[in-house]
């Protein structure tokens, strides 16, 4: 499991309705290391419980698809995509979102198992978890950005 903190200076409220839009849309202000792009479910605006989201991506060389669902939504506190086809075994991603002081604590849960039985183990170990921890550090990085520079307005309120 990776566990990672973010402290920003944005109110609870934005950072909500900045999560729930990168969660669910390919045209998120942020760099796309991965050529991301949504290409079915919600592919603009926000995303709700129960909605699903479909990625085209490419990692390791590899042009990959990933559908998730949002199996548990508590605005602003707290959601959960979980993989429902994909090339993971299993895949959940819980993002938690808690006030303190003038802006906000954002916390990520990711579990996921490789397919593939020792093989996949192996290669989750080797490079798999390092590589998902870099993704989630990158797209943190950029969220803070987003949420404490010049156009966070724009971002939360075209369709909040």
């Amino acid at each position: 499991m990776i566990h990672l903190t973010l402290e920003t200076f944005s109110p609870l409220q934005w950072i909500a309705v900045l999560i729930c839009r990168e969660a669910s849309i390919s045209i998120w202000p942020h760099p796309n290391w991965t050529g991301e792009r949504a290409i079915a479910g919600v592919t603009s605006g926000l995303i709700g419980f129960g909605q699903q989201v479909t990625w085209e991506e490419r990692h390791f060389g590899f042009k990959l698809h990933h559908t998730s669902r949002i199996t548990e939504y508590d605005r602003p506190h707290h959601f959960q995509d979980c993989m429902v086809q994909g090339r993971f075994k299993s895949f959940c991603h819980d993002h938690y979102f808690e006030s303190h002081n003038d802006g906000t604590v954002m916390r990520d849960e990711m579990e996921f198992t490789a397919p593939y039985g020792i093989i996949g183990n192996l290669f989750e170990n080797a490079l798999l978890k390092s590589h998902m921890k870099d993704l989630l550090l990158r797209r943190n990085k950029a969220i803070k950005q987003a949420a404490e520079g010049e156009n966070w307005r724009a971002l939360v309120e075209s369709k909040s």
